[in-house]
């Protein structure tokens, strides 16, 4: 429920009512704005009810969150959220670029492509340290050592880390190492790590599961914001669909639509989106022209020795040509890089 105060409502007024929903068992939200406050009750409806609020002298309506996920919705809270991760933000006029290699594999490696990112323009470096794949013969990633080594290479070039977590018990030591947490595709629904990772103060970049609608994605990041962590940044990496000429399907209509129904930043993957080199510029601009807030890309240095989706990867050069391209569209959806 939404509770609009009038104008002239006083604080003690609004905290009283804060206290009132509270006493129900209810969860208080308080959003004051430039012009009046905004108070929020979320739980059982029928006790909603209850608290007998039209006809208080200083509420000036009450309306009902129709959406299911409450928190995450534009109904509760009309304006854009914008999510810090380090000293970058994603949201607002600025566009996060966001690359490094899929997976960790060595300080060679890793230093070389993340410097390939930084030159690029990408301002957040990214890399797997923990990697969930397909077959249990495939490169699994260097765990602990390679968290660490992607904390030391973010530092040495002032760029903040993000890294996938996997499991609920692995939150805390990914949190100690990474400016931000991912979620990725295959964990979307994994209720009891969505718990965890909304319990600790990072940000999270939750991606859209391989076969999830807009509506799991949102109800899954209800679970991370229900927790208290209202830093969360949407991801499209596309979704399985009968064609198979790509890896997935980007659905790029899901970002316009996504912003238009939460106030959470939205970027997107082209990389996993393609799985395909030659696509993801493309894609990539098509993303920016969308209204993503940022992309998410893959870079290697040396892509065909990659132990990790090499295919999908930009060299270096490609990712520079990228952030050029992007340095002549942005202006055009009023965003700078």
């Amino acid at each position: 429920m939404i509770i609009v105060m009038k104008p002239d409502a006083p604080a003690n007024v609004v905290d009283d009512l804060l206290a009132r929903i509270e006493a129900k068992g209810l969860k208080p939200l308080h959003m004051p704005g430039s012009e009046r406050v905004v108070l929020g009750a979320l739980g059982d409806e029928r006790v909603l009810g209850e608290l007998e609020l039209e006809g208080h002298p200083y509420v000036e309506a009450v309306k009902p969150i129709l959406a299911p996920y409450k928190l995450v919705s534009r109904e509760l809270h009309p304006h854009d959220s914008i999510v810090t991760i380090g000293d970058v933000s994603i949201g607002g006029s600025r566009f996060a670029l966001i690359a490094g290699p899929c997976a960790v594999e060595n300080e060679t490696q890793l230093l070389a492509s993340a410097k390939a990112a930084k030159a690029a323009g990408a301002r957040i470096l990214r890399g797997g340290a923990f990697k969930p794949r397909t077959s249990p013969y495939s490169f699994q990633g260097h765990g602990g050592e390679g968290l660490t080594l992607l904390a030391d290479v973010g530092r040495e070039l002032g760029m903040p880390v993000v890294t996938e977590v996997l499991e609920s018990g692995d939150v805390d030591l990914v949190a100690t190492h990474a400016d931000a947490l991912q979620v990725g595709a295959r964990n979307m629904q994994n209720f009891s790590l969505l718990k965890a990772v909304g319990q600790v103060r990072k940000p999270v970049i939750l991606k859209r599961g391989m076969s999830a609608r807009i509506e799991d994605l949102l109800l899954a990041a209800e679970y991370i914001l229900a927790e208290g962590n209202d830093q969360v940044v949407l991801c499209e990496r596309g979704i399985r669909t009968f064609e198979t000429a790509t890896r997935n399907t980007l659905d790029l209509a899901a970002v316009p639509l996504l912003k238009a129904k939460s106030h959470l930043p939205v970027i997107v993957d082209p990389s996993h989106g393609t799985g395909i080199r030659a696509l993801v510029a493309p894609m990539a601009l098509a993303g920016a022209a969308a209204g993503a807030d940022g992309l998410m890309i893959e870079v290697h240095f040396d892509p065909g020795a990659a132990q990790c989706d090499g295919a999908q990867s930009l060299f270096p050069h490609q990712l520079e040509a990228l952030g050029k391209q992007l340095g002549q569209l942005l202006p055009v959806v009023g965003r700078t890089l």
